[in-house]
């Protein structure tokens, strides 16, 4: 099992091994269940465990735990939720916009690795109806390595035709930016496990 990464998806099979740093809140307990996922996020800790945001039902319904990597039973990617297009033409959502776009993406061709993460891809592993008529499509881009933004400018283009307001970020070693914010130039806010930090290149922290 590779190691989980920011935006994927985990699995535990007990509530008991959440750790948090503040005490967890009562819905945790009443309305959430070991056969939901818990979605990584991005922090960091000297033992190495992993950074999880658990999902209620409601949108006010967030908290930030901890797991030790030992207790992860499963992890699905945001990449392996559009890997088969079939999946997303039987998913209980298919009648939703965000759901329509992916299956266009899908077809595209498109030259980098992709996945998809928000409430849609909640909605997608879980089988909860998270998402709403109007709900936004968050889109995923991995580049482990430099690339120039303008390989993105057609991918953009083809973004604003899709039936569904549409967030990208693009996620590098160092950690994850909007796409937009990067065409227009500029420094750029990447959010990191240490907290966001605006620099010029996404691929090379600053210096200390």
């Amino acid at each position: 099992m590779s190691d989980p990464r920011a935006h994927d998806f985990v699995w535990i099979s007990d509530r008991s091994v959440l750790q948090s740093d503040d005490t967890l809140p009562a819905w945790v307990n009443t309305g959430w269940r070991t056969s939901l996922p818990l979605v990584v996020r991005r922090d960091k800790r000297a033992d190495g465990a992993i950074p999880v945001g658990i999902r209620g039902l409601t949108r006010i319904q967030r908290a930030a735990a901890w797991i030790d990597p030992a207790v992860v039973v499963r992890v699905v990617s945001p990449e392996s939720l559009v890997s088969d297009v079939n999946a997303l033409l039987h998913s209980p959502f298919v009648s939703q916009q965000p759901v329509q776009a992916l299956i266009t993406l899908s077809s595209l061709n498109l030259p980098f690795q992709w996945g998809v993460t928000g409430s849609c891809a909640y909605a997608l592993v879980s089988d909860l109806p998270v998402m709403h008529a109007d709900s936004d499509l968050d889109l995923l881009v991995r580049c482990d390595t430099p690339v120039d933004a303008s390989r993105f400018s057609d991918f953009y283009d083809q973004l604003q035709r899709l039936p569904c307001r549409t967030d990208v970020q693009i996620n590098t070693p160092q950690g994850g930016f909007a796409l937009s914010e990067w065409l227009r130039g500029g420094d750029v806010m990447l959010k990191t496990a240490s907290g966001p930090q605006l620099v010029r290149d996404p691929w090379q922290l600053p210096a200390d």
